[in-house]
């Protein structure tokens, strides 16, 4: 964008220059604020990509593809979707050139990862930010899609979606998130299902409240070790002020200790207006005595923060989970566990 001098001094006089001139982001990378992508409706095509691990059954494509036709959409597989190199789904070039081309395509109008596993960091200095920023699109996954959707949102000021992946259990509770997020362009507020069963009183997804109060900011966040594997890179965000949301599966208790420390030392924490801690599956104290457990360790290092913060929420490797916007402003209420939205995340 070029102004001349009688342009800026027209647009000083009027009064809309902050709203016309772009700013320079962190990256270079020109930008105005949070980059919506377009919402979704009937009959668009959602590129499939596989930017991380392998996937060694070709049936899954097919039921992808399904789920999608079910939500009344097509699907475009990528180039490289069942290309194999280790345990990696193609080589790093290939898996870049999928994600490149699905952003510069006209014909597709969102990108879903068909699964996660390994590999996403690698290609983050293969990606054309700039041709990306140009071409706003829905990119929606999970566990190791987090670097994707952090980098793209810290690059570009994106809205990247921490969400089902072609994989995952798109049921009833899901599925619904996902729709009124990014077809139906709704703002609302997302709480823990709060079923007793066949029980007195709740036992499953309860939260566990670290320290209580609300908190306003914009969202970021996803798996706690691929976030981790990115500290020192140029593909985080500028922390002051966020919400950091986290989840992780199959993590002994001790290592994620040395993560939240890590996360510490590098100083991201002390720069959070809030914190929520989604589920941690499958990730056991350990063996011993001494071991810690989850609570201990968030309490070691999120509760002398002073910030609203929680654990349990409906985000992580679980069927139930809410799809998290990453660059909207929401506010947090650590007391109910409640996440609301101040803002549509498409447009």
């Amino acid at each position: 964008m070029s102004l001349t001098r009688r342009q800026i001094l027209h647009m000083i006089g009027t009064g809309v220059l902050a709203t016309q001139v772009p700013t320079l982001s962190a990256s270079g990378i020109f930008s105005k604020g949070a980059l919506k992508p377009p919402r979704l409706k009937a009959g668009d095509t959602i590129g499939l990509i596989n930017p991380a691990g392998v996937t060694y059954y070709e049936d899954e494509v097919n039921i992808a593809e399904e789920t999608f036709a079910a939500l009344g959409l097509k699907m475009k597989p990528g180039k490289h979707l069942l290309d194999r190199y280790g345990y990696l789904a193609g080589t790093d070039e290939a898996r870049a050139a999928d994600v490149n081309d699905m952003f510069a395509d006209p014909t597709v109008d969102a990108l879903v990862s068909l699964r996660g596993g390994w590999g996403c960091n690698r290609l983050l200095d293969k990606l054309d930010y700039k041709m990306i920023a140009k071409h706003p699109k829905i990119l929606m996954g999970y566990s190791d899609v987090t670097s994707l959707l952090i980098a793209l949102n810290a690059k570009t000021d994106l809205v990247t979606f921490h969400g089902p992946v072609g994989t995952s259990t798109w049921n009833e509770f899901s599925t619904d998130y996902v729709k009124r997020l990014l077809f139906d362009a709704e703002a609302f507020s997302m709480e823990n299902p709060r079923d007793t069963g066949d029980n007195l009183t709740q036992v499953d997804d309860r939260i566990w409240t670290i320290t209580p109060g609300k908190a306003t900011g914009r969202l970021t966040g996803g798996n706690l070790t691929v976030l981790t594997a990115m500290i020192g890179s140029e593909y985080l965000p500028d922390w002051k002020g966020r919400i950091l949301f986290l989840e992780d599966v199959r993590e002994d208790i001790y290592r994620v200790d040395r993560m939240l420390t890590q996360l510490k030392l590098a100083g991201v924490l002390d720069k959070l207006a809030g914190f929520v801690f989604g589920k941690c599956s499958k990730c056991g104290p350990g063996e011993g005595y001494g071991a810690l457990t989850m609570t201990e360790v968030l309490d070691d290092h999120i509760k002398p923060l002073g910030i609203p913060a929680w654990y349990g929420s409906m985000i992580g490797h679980i069927e139930d989970k809410f799809t998290m916007p990453l660059g909207v402003e929401a506010e947090i209420d650590a007391g109910s566990g409640k996440i609301t939205l101040l803002e549509p995340a498409v447009s």
